[in-house]
């Protein structure tokens, strides 16, 4: 059954078909032919292709003259599925009989694993002749970090998110993404938060948690209201309860220490549960050092080392 990642990222490319001949030229370096339109057409494939054999979406590239110069046949791929093999060349062969014209299958795959695999060129047999997909993956989908960017491609900066938010970079990646939702309607911000939040392992969920709390305790606005309110439910729902109990506390009490130190007991918390889902087992004294801890910065710096770390002396550098 179709997820609801999938499915958005169909309906990305259904609202914006311009989004994909776009992402050929400029990721793929694909030449495309000179075009005034973009349309949808998948609607006219019942009797173009078998049930069985059914595509996410077909796009027809026509020029000034209305005549057709491109079609892409768009498949979104989360996992890796063997009949895809068989299925891609049928849709190519398809779309190309039935509108007698050139026609690519373009692979939209945020899983770097699944995009190298959607990749490999599909021998048709005897190496006579083959299909050879287009893929939109980690390899070539940009890290978008800066929220200006993400505004101006608010689409490509949710691919970006969701290829690279679990990255070296990803808390930036993901930052940006979620400063770009603010230019879109709630419905679609709040469909494209939840894809990306989808595609976040445990530990930078946390690490975008610490900062979204250390955000509002500090007073600042981090993203648009209806997205802060759902990032806020999800905190209210995750383990960073302590850091949210402690700066209410304080904030109760009117003491900017008990706020702080609120933060800090917040932050102190989420790196050894980072650690000890990391497998990283630590010493007493490593852990007293962490206890011990008053820098917000150091223990910033300690809570993204937690992704990709292996030993405690490299979370703890």
């Amino acid at each position: 059954m179709p997820t609801l990642e999938h499915n958005a990222l169909v309906e990305m490319f259904r609202e914006h078909p311009e989004l994909a001949p776009h992402l050929l030229a400029t990721l793929l370096h694909v030449e495309v032919p000179p075009h005034a339109a973009v349309a949808v057409v998948e609607s006219s494939l019942d009797q173009l292709i078998p049930v069985e054999y059914r595509a996410d979406l077909v796009l027809e590239l026509r020029d000034k003259r209305d005549a057709l110069v491109l079609a892409i046949v768009l498949e979104v791929q989360r996992d890796v599925d063997p009949d895809k093999k068989y299925s891609w060349p049928a849709y190519v062969a398809a779309v190309r009989a039935r509108k007698r014209v050139g026609t690519i299958v373009l692979v939209v795959a945020p899983d770097a694993g699944v995009a190298a695999w959607a990749a490999e060129t599909i021998d048709l047999g005897l190496g006579r002749g083959h299909v050879a997909p287009l893929v939109l993956g980690p390899a070539v989908v940009p890290e978008i970090t800066d929220p200006a960017d993400a505004e101006k491609e608010t689409e490509l900066a949710v691919l970006s998110a969701m290829a690279h938010g679990n990255g070296p970079s990803g808390l930036t990646v993901v930052q940006a993404a979620l400063a770009g939702l603010g230019r879109l309607d709630q419905a679609h911000a709040m469909v494209y938060f939840q894809v990306i939040w989808n595609g976040l392992r445990e530990p930078m969920r946390q690490a975008l948690e610490a900062l979204v709390m250390e955000r509002q305790t500090e007073g600042e606005a981090t993203f648009p209201p209806s997205l802060q309110r759902l990032i806020d439910r999800g905190i209210r729902e995750g383990e960073l309860k302590g850091m949210r109990e402690g700066k209410i506390e304080g904030m109760r009490e009117g003491k900017i220490e008990g706020v702080r130190e609120g933060k800090l007991e917040g932050k102190r918390d989420t790196l050894l549960r980072l650690l000890a889902r990391a497998g990283i087992v630590l010493t007493e004294d490593e852990r007293a050092r962490i206890q011990a801890c008053t820098d917000v910065a150091t223990l910033d710096r300690w809570i993204e080392n937690v992704l990709g770390a292996k030993t405690a002396a490299e979370v703890l550098s």
